[in-house]
């Protein structure tokens, strides 16, 4: 079994990383010349995924491990692991930020002046981040961002909280838990190098607090909600376009 979780931790140690990094590369390129660069770089993603989850999914279908290890499951709140402190702390700031995402939802569909907001946001995340150039602009790219957003949730959930926090503490039982859930939030990192040392910095600092509202509830199911929202909030601003 060990094997199997050895391939999984390879897989997120090259292939995002590297092919990621360079598929983002080439789509920078072809998405100044090409109508239906974002379309495919979409699709791309949604494959380089769902392949490593499904692969997941047939270890718990031909293993012991199960689906409830791997935080599939029903929240149950968690203090012992990092003390009550922390544990609330890190889910008083999740439900913060669930409830602000809400708003800004909601708040695009009836109010001019948050949709102005966006937009500015929007704008200026553009011109400060070129990796936003990702971000969707037509009809048709924003519909098929819904699925990348929820594809990323689920996914990357499954992969980097519940699939890899369990198989390292499988594999390293002898280390602190904050090594694991740094170790796992360090590929989930490494997964976006497309957007540079500080998009990698920064996505791994949000794999820590997803990893520690992982284990403060003992599931991934919250998390999925809160990561699709986080990505999903990201197509709203701006002129839509056929």
């Amino acid at each position: 079994m060990e094997s199997v979780y050895w391939l999984v931790i390879l897989f997120a140690l090259m292939y995002e990383p590297i092919f990621g990094y360079f598929d983002f590369q080439r789509f920078k390129k072809e998405v100044k010349n090409n109508t239906n660069a974002r379309i495919q770089y979409y699709l791309n993603c949604l494959v380089s995924l769902w392949v490593p989850t499904l692969f997941i999914f047939l270890i718990v279908a031909f293993t012991d491990l199960t689906f409830a290890k791997i935080g599939v499951k029903l929240p149950i709140i968690n203090i012992e692991t990092f003390g009550p402190v922390i544990t609330y702390m890190v889910i008083a700031l999740a439900l913060i930020y669930f409830f602000g995402i809400l708003y800004y939802r909601i708040g695009y569909a009836y109010s001019e002046k948050i949709r102005a907001k966006l937009a500015d946001a929007k704008e200026k995340e553009i011109k400060t981040a070129p990796f936003f150039i990702i971000l969707p602009e037509t009809v048709k790219e924003k519909r098929l961002w819904n699925y990348v957003s929820l594809t990323a949730g689920i996914t990357e959930e499954v992969i980097y909280r519940g699939f890899l926090v369990f198989a390292v503490s499988f594999l390293f039982p002898e280390q602190s838990i904050w090594l694991v859930i740094f170790f796992a939030s360090f590929l989930f990192g490494l997964a976006h190098t497309y957007q540079g040392v500080m998009g990698v910095v920064r996505t791994t600092i949000v794999g820590l607090f997803f990893s520690i509202l992982y284990i403060g509830l003992g599931s991934i199911l919250p998390l999925i909600i809160l990561h699709f929202l986080v990505d999903y909030i990201a197509k709203f601003g701006g002129e839509e376009t056929g």
